[in-house]
């Protein structure tokens, strides 16, 4: 029987509801915990660098057990892989909700990061597999409004909490929503099929996990070490660069089957988007980063202003999704790809013209205007890189999709991050070089409460000349940003056109 004939999946809805529950839980938990950080350090009593591991053993746990999830769904069956992950990632955050140290809480982090790395390729390869062919554009819109939805809402969310009642409830709230997510999948989904007992490559695993963990590593502590300053990141790097290796020529000469099925370098839809879709990783959660600290920081918004400010991005995103929906079937999906490239760099080069005086207006509608880029750039990319690949493969293929966006986020945070700093420096230095005493025509400019001689005035003078170089670095970045977006117009030329949908969208028209 083929996929356009099969008999529709009973329970479609209740099975979409509860999975999409689970991924957008997960999303949500990506960002929410990093706005009550500062409320958990004071509550273990740690340092800066050491409550940063609340964020990194949660990255590093989830980016090394992505690349599982083919696997262990191949040999236990989507159901019970999907069922066990959920009831884990609720349980763990339960635990780090009740953690009364460090230690604790990272630990729980990790557990969290172990059980949450399933959910969202697992919820794709669900959401593919109920579906037939001409429904996949309208289940991939439903798809991509969890997975981009959750990082946006969550720093608004963790805000709420944090402030009306404390950062435990950060982890709580995921309870509730875990319960009924597990009840549903445990519940409605039917195991089609017994799994296949497939042999475990371990050396595989062993390699690129040492490989995605050096490189998480790396990323996120890079800025705070001074980069390749530090003998621990030259560790790293050299770490993950040769478990990469190592990897490649155990993939490319193994005899028997390689942990990644080497039948997915052979779909050119497959490998073309996943390029993409770490590419658009870079833009989407660097973005995210820069938009709450520049709003805090620099134009002293509070934290749920500033949660509320960033929020018309996702309804950007959701009526993208909507429109884009009802196009693929009946426009060709490269050029909708295409068109959401062009929106979002539009968008990336209105932020180059940011301020420190604007209003709200021009942050909703460059929100507004990348939101709705992105969700013409998601769900047709989602929908487009799987449309060729076979349907025993769509598993492990949705976990090195959804790993690929992952690193694209974390390179480009550390990025942004990194580049923030230095070209604050850099612009301060340059801002300041002629401020001096003994210029006459800068004693003449100067107006209260700023001045080259009085402490305070200079202490005032210093930090308006911060804002403003933060200010350039910020700008500098968007521009990077939309260079990113820009760089992946060229590789739309290289999807193939998906004929099985074409011809099962007509079959429904």
């Amino acid at each position: 029987m083929t996929d356009e004939t099969r008999a529709p999946v009973a329970n479609r809805g209740a099975i979409t509801v509860s999975i999409m529950m689970a991924t957008f839980m997960q999303g949500v938990d990506t960002t929410i915990a990093n706005v009550a950080l500062p409320h958990m350090q004071g509550s273990f009593s740690a340092a800066q660098d050491q409550i940063s591991w609340v964020v990194t053993s949660y990255i590093v746990a989830a980016a090394i057990m992505t690349p599982l999830t083919g696997w262990l769904a191949g040999r236990f069956g989507i159901k019970y892989v999907f069922v066990f992950s959920v009831a884990g990632f609720t349980l763990a955050s339960a635990l780090c909700g009740v953690a009364t140290s460090l230690a604790q809480m990272v630990i729980y982090r990790l557990l969290q990061g172990v059980c949450g790395a399933a959910l969202v390729p697992l919820s794709q390869s669900v959401l593919l597999q109920i579906n037939p062919p001409h429904r996949h554009a309208h289940a991939m819109s439903v798809w991509g409004m969890g997975v981009i939805l959750g990082p946006i809402i969550g720093p608004a969310l963790g805000g709420w909490l944090t402030d009306q009642y404390n950062w435990r409830w950060v982890f709580f709230i995921n309870v509730p929503a875990g319960v009924l997510a597990a009840a549903g999948i445990l519940i409605f989904i039917r195991e089609t099929r017994h799994g296949r007992r497939e042999g475990f490559d371990f050396f595989g695993f062993a390699t690129l996990s040492l490989a995605i963990g050096a490189l998480q590593m790396l990323l996120d502590r890079g800025e705070l070490k001074d980069w390749f300053g530090s003998p621990e990141i030259c560790v790293e790097a050299a770490i993950a660069g040769l478990a990469l290796y190592l990897f490649v020529v155990h993939t490319a000469t193994a005899t028997n089957r390689s942990f990644l099925n080497r039948d997915l370098l052979k779909d050119t839809n497959c490998i073309v988007g996943t390029i993409m879709m770490f590419l658009i990783g870079i833009p989407l959660y660097g973005t995210m980063t820069l938009l709450p600290t520049m709003l805090q920081d620099l134009m002293n918004y509070p934290v749920m202003t500033t949660g509320l400010v960033t929020a018309p991005r996702g309804i950007g995103t959701m009526i993208a999704m909507f429109i884009v929906a009802r196009l693929i079937g009946r426009v060709d999906v490269r050029l909708v790809i295409l068109t959401g490239l062009l929106v979002t760099a539009v968008a990336m080069w209105e932020m180059t013209g940011f301020s420190l005086y604007m209003g709200m207006g021009p942050i909703i509608v460059t929100g507004v205007l990348q939101g709705f880029g992105l969700g013409f750039v998601f769900t047709p990319l989602s929908t487009v890189t799987f449309s060729t690949l076979p349907r025993q493969l769509l598993t492990q293929g949705t976990a090195i999709f959804s790993l690929m966006r992952n690193i694209g986020g974390s390179v480009g945070i550390a990025i942004v991050e990194a580049l923030l700093a230095e070209n604050t420096q850099i612009v301060h230095s340059r801002l300041i070089e002629h401020l001096r005493p003994d210029n006459p025509l800068a004693r003449s400019q100067l107006a209260l409460p700023y001045s080259l001689t009085d402490p305070s005035g200079v202490a005032a003078l210093n930090a308006m000349a911060t804002r403003q170089a933060a200010m350039v670095a910020y700008i500098d970045n968007f521009k990077l940003m939309m260079i990113m977006v820009i760089a992946g117009l060229p590789l739309v030329l290289l999807l193939r056109k998906p004929r099985p949908m074409r011809l099962a969208a007509a079959a429904a028209e």
